[in-house]
């Protein structure tokens, strides 16, 4: 592609071939999500190769073997109950923090997010408390270190019966299988530096109604915590399907459009952009496409343009509706006889969430992309501020301005462009270290985004823009 630059003041003008049509782009560049020339940032790799499914195969035997780790199943015993679960996933994560031998701001914090729900009428049919255990590995960055990037999955599983607190109740896909990728990112991500903060949190009560993960998202929201994005994966090592396929090169990741809980204001301007699939959700879905495809992993998402399955819900709804950027990992086909089942054979079928159909070598690849995504994440820079489209005049060109991100180590922005019908971003040009560029497409019938990079190669999320004046 060749491109002609002009440089005026602050501002960039980048005028492409008049010829060139995004529709012209194959179909596997529109599914790679307009990825970076040359080589991601090296580090990366080394953090991938670093991933071990037999560590988390001990990690699932282990959970699988306290029986039911139900919320409201016992917490005295050490062998059984969620009270077990919950101490051997602090107790590795107090491990992993001692063996990382980081001291003073920069030491791993293990701690237990504590909430106290009360009975409901529903699925809580007593008072309890739902602990969430957390590894923090603080960010080393300053203008970076309070922006958080979460990693979840919930430990708690279920019977048949939502309310039966004693059966047996393996939960190994689900959500066992999340649950293990989020405590082997913990052993994986202590040996690197990050410029922001990055957080592994196995939550409770997701069965009974979400409750760990919505108790702790609104604290967070209620405390000001700048979360930037969050990864659930619930059921996340079972490739196979119940009509025959196995589906061990994808993975599905689910995300919302519209946000939860926009103003009418907020939905007014959503629907006037024809903005309904660029919400901060929907663009950390793309990211992590972009970051799997740069690394050419052996699993990569298949972005969902819904919130969740339909009947079902997950840990990163609590997000949303707190107005964070979450998504959902899972798997691509699910086996109903083996979710929210008790163990049993009837009428010459089998039911139940044994271990034994995990597949390790999958979820050891989901967790690849997991940890692609928040690598990446981790040490980019942060999405340009105060984007906006300027619509002052009738043009058949477009003009992008923003604010420069915070961080020290920005060397420059890329305009990314696609099709309104496109899911991911189709094009990218480099504008610069600027804070405006003028594009030689129509406003009004391209989407555009703005995100900056920095001295290493790392990129940061799209911005969306906004119209304004000036």
């Amino acid at each position: 592609m060749r491109t002609t630059h002009l440089a005026v003041g602050s501002t960039f003008i980048l005028s492409l071939i008049a010829s060139l049509t995004l529709s012209g782009c194959s179909a596997h560049s529109a599914e790679r999500g307009a990825v970076p020339a040359g080589s991601p940032p090296p580090e990366v790799a080394s953090i991938l190769d670093s991933v071990r499914a037999d560590r988390m195969e001990s990690d699932l035997e282990a959970l699988v073997g306290f029986g039911t780790r139900h919320t409201l199943s016992e917490t005295d015993s050490n062998t059984h109950g969620i009270g077990a679960a919950r101490r051997y996933i602090r107790d590795q994560f107090r491990a992993i923090a001692d063996a990382s031998g980081r001291t003073g701001d920069d030491a791993i914090r293990v701690e237990m997010d504590r909430h106290q729900i009360a009975e409901d009428g529903r699925r809580i049919f007593r008072d309890v408390e739902v602990v969430n255990p957390m590894l923090i590995i603080p960010g080393s960055m300053p203008e970076a270190r309070d922006r958080l990037y979460y990693v979840i999955a919930h430990y708690d599983s279920r019977a048949s019966d939502p309310n039966d607190a004693q059966s047996d109740a393996p939960g190994a896909n689900d959500d066992g299988s999340g649950v293990v990728l989020t405590m082997e990112l913990a052993r994986v991500f202590v040996e690197h530096r990050f410029d922001a903060t990055v957080i592994f949190m196995p939550v409770a009560g997701e069965e009974q109604g979400l409750y760990g993960a919505r108790a702790h998202a609104k604290k967070a929201r209620e405390n000001g915590l700048d979360v930037r994005g969050v990864l659930s994966n619930d059921m996340v090592g079972d490739p196979t399907d119940p009509f025959g396929p196995v589906h061990d090169r994808r993975v599905r990741v689910f995300s919302e459009g519209i946000p939860n809980g926009s103003s009418a204001e907020d939905a007014a301007s959503i629907r006037r952009m024809g903005a309904e699939n660029d919400s901060p959700s929907r663009q950390l879905a793309r990211y992590i496409a972009m970051t799997a495809a740069w690394h050419d992993l052996q699993v990569q998402p298949w972005l969902i343009a819904r919130p969740d399955r339909f009947l079902r819900g997950g840990d990163h709804t609590g997000f949303n509706e707190a107005g964070y950027a979450a998504v959902r990992f899972c798997d691509v086909a699910e086996d109903y006889d083996r979710q929210h089942q008790d163990v049993r054979y009837e009428d010459g079928r089998r039911f139940g969430d044994e271990i034994e159909f995990v597949d390790y070598g999958y979820l050891a690849d989901v967790t690849r992309v997991n940890a692609a995504a928040l690598a990446h994440l981790a040490n980019a820079p942060s999405a340009p501020a105060n984007t906006r489209i300027i619509a002052a005049e009738l043009s058949n060109d477009t003009t992008i301005r923003w604010d420069a991100s915070p961080e020290p180590d920005v060397v420059g922005y890329e305009i990314l462009i696609r099709d309104t019908t496109a899911q991911n971003w189709r094009v990218l040009e480099d504008a610069g270290d600027v804070t405006e560029a003028t594009v030689a497409y129509s406003k009004d019938n391209w989407f555009f985004g703005v995100r900056a990079y920095d001295e290493d190669g790392y990129r940061g999320l799209v911005a969306y823009p906004k119209a304004a004046r000036e």
